[in-house]
């Protein structure tokens, strides 16, 4: 009877039809989204893999013009405009900035200015020499002031300057060029008796002029001119000192005289260097005499690279070496060769230094040309650009053109594309030797008011300091989000835990702009007040929760009662407000005590560590604060994730609370945690506003807890809106954004390896 009431009452059960009108349409209505979603999902990952493709391509784009070899082009060859006659000689070229007018002075006393395209004579001057009077030889000093001093067979010295006017007549530029005689047309007497001059140098600013001639003589004629303003009227008064500078060689055969007139090299013969410092003009005094090319070989051409700091010195063997003076451990300047060039092979016949950059172009007598870059130690081209000797060569201000004289009487017109020659393997990762330091270093610093400032694009320093606001930030973040995690996920009450998980993570929202703002105008102030309070509290409140929790273990089983089970935790919030306060409030007495009351400067005076206000001990607590929400989340969600079956099982084993967390359950969530940990350390190796605001930004290479420093991101921030667009500083920028790029593109795909490994280690748990 039973069994026939139950099959009555299941037969009066109406059953779905799954074939009716209403569930078809159900069916085909959730397929359809089913299938939107699937497209729409797959889209969307597409869409990302594409974007940062894209990214990286666009900063290879940007990059990639930076290695890219100098080209040069003939644009134009013709004779020597101006030529008299065969015996007519160059003594000098000069071209403007706009490279479409030349300058060409030769030895019979005429400024012939022409056009680079095709040699036609623009205007010629004549500098007055007198009829029995012939030109010995010539000095162009600095390049910048367009001052040309010519030297006579009389003993004397004529100065005059080059330079051109840009109008434009009918919107069509025109360039007028033109001479001017800053010291009058007359000549300066040099020495008195009326030797020809042999070498000569001369420096000119708008205060003084220098001018270093060598005679028959075992000496250099110095002579000074300063001029000095009146106070009452607008007159000026040219003021003259000569001195007579001795010798221990005659056979002189180049001198120069630096941009700033307190140096003068003499190279002799011998392949000697004689290194003077004259910025007493009335008492030179010898610093120096160095042997600047090996035994039989000998110095061919002497120039001083752009800024006057270093000169480069040319054999007959084809080598160009390059020399500045590097003080001491005795605070004395000494003469030393840095870095050396070898790839020609035939006599070096001249070199051209850029004007504004660290740059050279070099010529030989196989018709070898070869353009340089110092800073990078790079020989940036290498060409044979003509059959016959190389005479004389000549770069445009934006060294974008050259002009060559062969010794057949041709003039050669190139074309130079060499934007980016400063940037090298060894310049952006390696030491390097820069002018006015005392030995080779990693060092940024990509402007200065200087003019002849040599620009120091090493990235190692900036990825120096990347890693290290990284290193600092996870040894604060690492140990509280894992350890909070694994509480919050398995130890704490549900209650608890749903607000603590979601305030946490809240944090995460928290802009880091004012995280930066908070750390440098609050933070780094206080913890420079309290810093022996801030070592106390980091030893003296851990200590204080353990020892709370050792006292806890002796309360009496009623009392403990009370308290529901995973709300513990709770009862640390006093303890952990009281020991931090009584840390900071011990500071003062243990700075006075100990240091003097000034932990800071105790630090730079008997320890020897600078102690910079923001820096890396502020930078670990803000960035760390930064990172912790989004390491704790996903590490909690990785451990509340473990299946109940393997810690129920666990514990019903016999294991306890606690070896139940660290042999089954980490193990288990090991992959979402190692994911939690790459996670955070990609945030914190791209963090950018936490460390503009709260460091020094200098880019200095010291593990110092208390020294500052300068990341990437950060670098690109501060940089980027104030360079030109395309320049070498604008790529090297997008050159550091691309090493970011690959950082973190590293560290994921490592994350992501190791995070499959340990699923697939301990699925089977």
């Amino acid at each position: 009877m039973a069994g026939m009431n139950t099959n009555e009452n299941t037969a009066d059960v109406a059953l779905p039809d799954f074939n009716s009108k209403s569930a078809s349409k159900f069916r085909k209505w959730r397929h359809i989204k089913d299938v939107a979603t699937r497209y729409l999902m797959a889209f969307g990952g597409i869409g990302v893999i594409i974007a940062i493709v894209l990214i990286a391509f666009y900063l290879l784009y940007v990059v990639i013009p930076m290695f890219k070899s100098a080209h040069i082009e003939s644009v134009a060859t013709y004779s020597i405009p101006g030529t008299d006659n065969s015996n007519d000689k160059t003594l000098i070229y000069a071209m403007e900035e706009q490279r479409e007018v030349a300058l060409r002075i030769n030895d019979q006393g005429h400024a012939v200015f022409f056009s680079t395209k095709n040699g036609e004579i623009r205007k010629t001057i004549d500098l007055n020499i007198l009829p029995d009077v012939s030109i010995t030889t010539v000095s162009t000093g600095d390049q910048t002031q367009r001052m040309v001093a010519l030297g006579l067979s009389n003993g004397s010295v004529i100065f005059f300057q080059h330079n051109y006017t840009v109008t434009f007549p009918d919107d069509i530029r025109l360039i007028t060029p033109g001479i001017d005689f800053p010291f009058g047309d007359q000549a300066i007497q040099v020495n008195q008796a009326g030797d020809p001059i042999k070498q000569l140098s001369v420096q000119y600013d708008e205060e003084q002029a220098t001018i270093a001639a060598h005679d028959s003589q075992a000496q250099i004629n110095l002579i000074n001119f300063v001029k000095e303003e009146s106070f009452l009227s607008d007159e000026v008064e040219i003021t003259r000192e000569d001195t007579l500078l001795s010798i221990d060689t005659e056979e002189i055969v180049d001198l120069k005289i630096d941009v700033e007139q307190r140096e003068l090299y003499i190279a002799d013969k011998l392949g000697n260097i004689y290194y003077y410092d004259i910025s007493d003009k009335t008492e030179p005094r010898l610093v120096q005499k160095v042997k600047a090319v090996e035994d039989d070989t000998y110095i061919t051409a002497l120039e001083f690279l752009a800024g006057g700091i270093s000169i480069l010195v040319g054999d007959s063997t084809g080598q160009i070496a390059q020399w500045f003076p590097v003080r001491d451990d005795e605070n004395n300047y000494t003469l030393q060769k840095i870095r050396s060039f070898n790839k020609q092979n035939a006599p070096i016949t001249a070199i051209a230094p850029e004007f504004a950059r660290k740059g050279f172009v070099a010529i030989d007598e196989n018709g070898e040309m070869g353009i340089y870059h110092t800073t990078a130690h790079r020989t940036v081209l290498l060409k044979q650009i003509d059959d016959h000797a190389l005479n004389t060569i000549i770069l445009s201000p934006r060294a974008n053109a050259a002009l060559v004289e062969n010794d057949e009487g041709q003039l050669q017109f190139y074309h130079i594309d060499n934007e980016h020659p400063e940037i090298s393997f060894q310049s952006i990762w390696g030491k390097v030797w820069y002018e006015s330091r005392d030995k080779p270093e990693y060092i940024w610093q990509s402007s200065s008011a200087s003019s002849d400032f040599e620009p120091k694009f090493s990235l190692t320093p900036l990825a120096y300091g990347t890693f290290k606001a990284a290193f600092y930030a996870m040894l604060f973040a690492i140990p509280l989000a894992i350890f909070g995690a694994m509480y919050t996920a398995y130890f704490m009450a549900p209650k608890m835990r749903q607000v603590v998980k979601p305030t946490i993570e809240i944090m995460e929202a928290l802009p880091t702009v004012i995280l930066g703002f908070l750390a440098g105008l609050w933070l780094a102030p206080f913890v420079e007040t309290h810093l022996p309070g801030m070592f106390v509290l980091i030893i003296f409140v851990p200590l204080s929760i353990i020892l709370a929790a050792a006292v806890w273990e002796f309360v009496p089983d009623h009392i403990k009662h009370k308290v529901p089970e995973g709300w513990e935790a709770a009862l640390l919030m006093p303890v952990i407000i009281l020991s931090v306060t009584f840390s900071i409030g011990v500071s003062q007495p243990i700075e006075n005590l100990f240091f003097g009351g000034n932990l800071p400067l105790w630090l730079s005076t008997e320890m020897g560590i600078t102690y910079d206000q923001r820096n890396s001990l502020v930078v670990g607590f803000a960035m760390g604060f930064a990172v912790i929400p989004t390491i704790f989340s996903i590490s909690e969600d990785a451990v509340y994730s473990v299946p109940k079956h393997l810690t129920t099982g666990s514990l019903a084993l016999g294991a306890t609370p606690w070896q139940t967390m660290t042999r089954v359950v980490l193990l288990t969530a090991s992959p979402g945690i190692f994911s939690a940990i790459m996670i955070g350390l990609g945030r914190a190796v791209g963090e950018t506003m936490i460390v503009v605001m709260a460091t020094g930004n200098t880019a200095i290479m010291d593990m110092s807890i208390f020294e500052g420093f300068r990341a990437m991101s950060a670098n690109i921030a501060v940089e980027m809106p104030e360079t030109e667009v395309n320049s070498t500083h604008y790529r090297i920028l997008f050159l550091g954004a691309l090493v970011l790029f690959a950082i973190t593109f590293f560290f994921n795909t490592i994350a992501e390896v190791v995070r499959q490994r340990l699923r697939t280690k301990y699925s089977s748990l």
